[in-house]
């Protein structure tokens, strides 16, 4: 039995710099996060898009096989040994292949065009999907274009894996870019098990009800054989829909798994909570370099308190809601001014989308505005970084952090809450969570929940998180270190695989040689 991943992006892509170089980098997200360690461990395969499109200079097989070389040999270099494998040049696929082999599973890239991106990932999935499933349904473009492209994408990412799945395979499809896929999948004759699970939430019914082709899209759910959500409410809100949209389906059992009867066939609806592998992140921050990186953050502070805040730039994530707080924080507790520093992370992402870019400017004018007016000689309140942490920068940011003020208005889980707590091996840090972030259901025991549109209320969960004493601080932190390490990546794993094929982790034999050190950089997210 092979474990065939498949989701929009692969765990590598093909960026060019501006001076027009191309070159393969580790991906970033949750799904990336949450399954290389998986796949490297235990083979398999993984489907999914390269990033670039067909009509682009970057995707020609020349530049392709230029970049999948220079991936080779960075790779040898990690591995150390053998000699560069040599693939041809005219054909991307292979070279991607032979590229990822050493790391103990298989890529299968996908290549759309311009028009195939523009009207699948610009228009349905982030123009419709994105903000519906987010509680935003005015960011929605209900476009018929869109859904005709999303349909066409998902036909086509079927019939690349139905190349590869064999009877006696998992295929394991993610997220909302790929929600009608098991029904193609079904057409082009494929017997595998096929699960699916969504990342981000699914909307109560009366926002679902909003969209044009919600029948076809909760018919074309119900072709896979397991659905998973992230939490307990996600699965009740697709139950509620599939009761109100198909009557005639009607749901067995209840949270963390119900049973739907389609066309006399069983299909389980499960609560799977994803999570991280903590013991990466307790090394991680462990590590020499990150120690002394946090004691240069520290040292920078001055002395000073600092709050945290990572995400990727995104109007879901309430970035602007995040810095009223902050800015009503500094007024209503003045004790803080010159006091309190917050370093505030925002991770690029989709800046090709209008509404991405307008966040941006957002985002970066109120920075200006509370910096100007609060700044004092020797201190300014908002720290700004916009770009990725990798290498020892991230841990060490955890690690130097005296709270992590994580506050998304609607999230499927986020997992930067959880990879705080799995880095603060040293027992300290505070949280202070958005109680519409997946993760407050697990993380609720030892962080401060808040609402994320009271700005008044977060200022005060804030507030209480930094005056918090040091042995209530690190009672918290400890249950939270606690559940994020009994319900962890392979946990998560396991629970699907037995509701999805009734097999464990175990019954997919461990790798000999993966390459050490390819883990995606940690964090970024949520």
């Amino acid at each position: 039995m092979t474990l065939i991943v498949v989701s929009n992006r692969l765990p590598f892509v093909l960026v060019r710099d501006d001076s027009g170089v191309e070159r393969v980098e580790p991906g970033s997200g949750g799904l990336v996060t949450a399954l290389q360690p998986v796949l490297r461990n235990r083979g398999g395969r993984w489907i999914g898009w390269t990033g670039a499109t067909s009509e682009e200079p970057s995707d020609t097989p020349a530049r392709l096989a230029s970049s999948a070389r220079r991936l080779i040999h960075r790779m040898r270099g990690l591995v150390g040994a053998g000699s560069v494998p040599r693939t041809p040049a005219g054909d991307p696929t292979a070279l991607f292949a032979e590229a990822t082999r050493r790391m103990g599973y298989e890529v299968t890239p996908i290549s759309l065009s311009v028009a195939e991106r523009d009207l699948f990932y610009y228009g349905f999935s982030n123009r419709v999907l994105w903000p519906l499933f987010h509680d935003l349904p005015s960011h929605c473009e209900f476009r018929p274009k869109y859904w005709a492209g999303y349909q066409a994408v998902n036909r086509k990412f079927a019939d690349v894996t139905a190349r590869y799945a064999g009877a006696d395979d998992f295929v394991w499809v993610h997220d909302y870019q790929l929600l009608t896929m098991a029904s193609d999948l079904r057409k082009a004759g494929v017997t595998s098990r096929l699960g699916f699970f969504l990342h981000i939430p699914f909307p109560v019914a009366d926002l679902f009800l909003k969209l044009p082709w919600r029948l076809p899209v909760l018919r074309a759910m119900l072709a896979y054989d397991l659905l998973g959500f992230q939490t307990p409410r996600d699965q009740r809100n697709f139950l509620s829909c599939v009761s109100q949209l198909i009557p005639a389906v009607r749901p067995e059992g209840d949270s963390p798994m119900a049973t739907l009867r389609v066309d006399g066939r069983e299909v389980r609806v499960g609560a799977f909570p994803i999570s991280i592998d903590p013991a990466d992140f307790e090394r991680r921050a462990s590590e020499a370099d990150v120690q002394e990186k946090r004691q240069k953050i520290r040292e920078d502070a001055g002395g000073r308190q600092i709050i945290l805040g990572i995400d990727r730039l995104d109007y879901t994530k309430g970035l602007t809601y995040k810095l009223e707080a902050f800015r009503w924080f500094l007024t209503h507790y003045p004790e803080f001014q010159g006091n309190a520093t917050l370093i505030q992370v925002v991770v690029p992402s989709r800046e090709d989308i209008p509404e991405y870019q307008e966040n941006k400017m957002q985002v970066e004018r109120m920075i200006g505005e509370i910096n100007g007016q609060f700044t004092r000689e020797g201190w300014a309140p908002i720290h700004y970084i916009y770009r990725s942490l990798d290498g020892p920068r991230l841990p060490a940011y955890y690690l130097a952090a005296d709270v992590a003020l994580v506050t998304p208005l609607k999230d499927g889980m986020n997992l930067v809450a959880k990879e705080y707590c799995a880095s603060r091996v040293d027992g300290g840090g505070a949280l202070v969570l958005s109680e519409f972030a997946g993760a407050a259901g697990q993380l609720q025991g030892g962080a401060y929940l808040v609402n994320p549109y009271d700005v008044e209320g977060v200022s005060e969960g804030l507030a209480r998180a930094l005056k918090c004493d040091e042995t209530e601080a690190r009672r918290r932190m400890q249950e939270m270190r606690t559940a994020v390490k009994q319900a962890d990546i392979y946990q998560w794993l396991d629970s699907i695989l037995q509701a999805a094929i009734a097999k464990s982790l175990a019954d997919f034999p461990l790798v000999e040689e993966s390459l050490p050190g390819t883990s995606p950089p940690p964090g970024q997210s949520g």
